[in-house]
């Protein structure tokens, strides 16, 4: 059985992504939940996954339900839409809107097909995080395990005793303290 592997871009900064392995039997229903899932957000909105080309344009949709708007073809519905039966290509995309008020996008692009699956992941699957995920409501920012995460991933805390008082005794020391005080006051 094929396992695909895509990534998922967040639309606005391609250095944060997802990646997921999913199997080609699976619906887009289950890629919609397992990219909710990465990217922590809700499942309270609406939804929709776009066919796209290589200069990300919209092909044909796959909604999660059909929706009071105008359709140039009836949207596919993504719970009886398997993943596999939309791939037309190796390096197959697609565009992801969820929340159409929001109006979050993200990019999601085949990068591997394996024939192996393997016994150990449970599919679909979160098997890369990359990034810090945008905040889906925006009014949070970045706290609780996010911050100790960053915090730990880049040492934040380390040297921060004593921070802003390094090299104020060595400028006494070699008579630069008057000097530079004389000289704050003629550029002034």
């Amino acid at each position: 059985m094929a396992v695909l592997k895509f990534r998922i871009y967040f639309e606005e900064d391609d250095s944060i992504y997802r990646d997921v392995a999913i199997k080609h039997t699976q619906t887009f229903l289950q890629l919609h939940q397992v990219i909710l899932k990465a990217y922590e957000f809700d499942n309270k909105h609406q939804a929709t996954f776009y066919r796209s080309n290589d200069n990300w344009q919209r092909g044909r949709e796959i909604s999660l339900a059909t929706y009071d708007k105008p359709y140039k073809v009836a949207p596919l519905l993504m719970e009886s839409t398997t993943i596999g039966s939309e791939i037309k290509d190796p390096n197959q995309k697609f565009i992801y809107t969820y929340d159409f008020v929001k109006g979050w996008t993200f990019l999601v692009e085949l990068i591997s097909v394996s024939k192996e699956e393997s016994s150990k992941i449970d599919y679909p699957a979160v098997i890369k995080s990359e990034g810090i995920a945008p905040s889906q409501y925006g009014t949070k920012g970045i706290a609780g395990d996010k911050l100790t995460e960053m915090e730990e991933k880049y040492d934040l805390k380390a040297g921060t005793e004593g921070f802003g008082t390094e090299g104020d005794e060595d400028d006494d020391d070699l008579g630069l303290g008057e000097e530079a005080e004389e000289g704050q006051d003629d550029e002034a």
